[in-house]
């Protein structure tokens, strides 16, 4: 049951994080909840398939995001905009992806 509550929660925050327009404050505390949550279960192969799931699917959204800025002409405020949700998708699947490798380093360690 802990390790469904924590998996809900991981994705509740990734969801708040791909909001886009929280305030820094926010932002920091979600990151910091997201890592709290990340570190429960960071000992076993199965959450870290979870975590390399969750790192894929942010690759895909952050690709594709990035592809559709284009479609806004440089200097507009929509332009802006999606450059800031395009730095903020870039720096969660960096965390997201520093996630992965920590796991992976721990289940390796383990020799699981």
């Amino acid at each position: 049951m802990q390790r469904y509550v924590a998996r809900a929660n991981i994705d509740h925050y990734i969801g708040l994080l791909n909001g886009g327009d929280l305030p820094a404050h926010n932002r920091d505390t979600i990151l910091k909840l997201l890592i709290a949550e990340e570190d429960t279960l960071s000992h076993d192969l199965e959450q870290l398939e979870f975590a390399e799931s969750r790192a894929a699917s942010g690759r895909q959204r952050l690709n594709h995001l990035t592809g559709l800025r284009s479609a806004f002409a440089p200097g507009t405020t929509e332009r802006a905009q999606a450059d800031r949700l395009v730095v903020n998708f870039e720096k969660l699947q960096a965390l997201l992806d520093e996630l992965c490798r920590r796991l992976n380093d721990r289940v390796n360690a383990r020799g699981l």
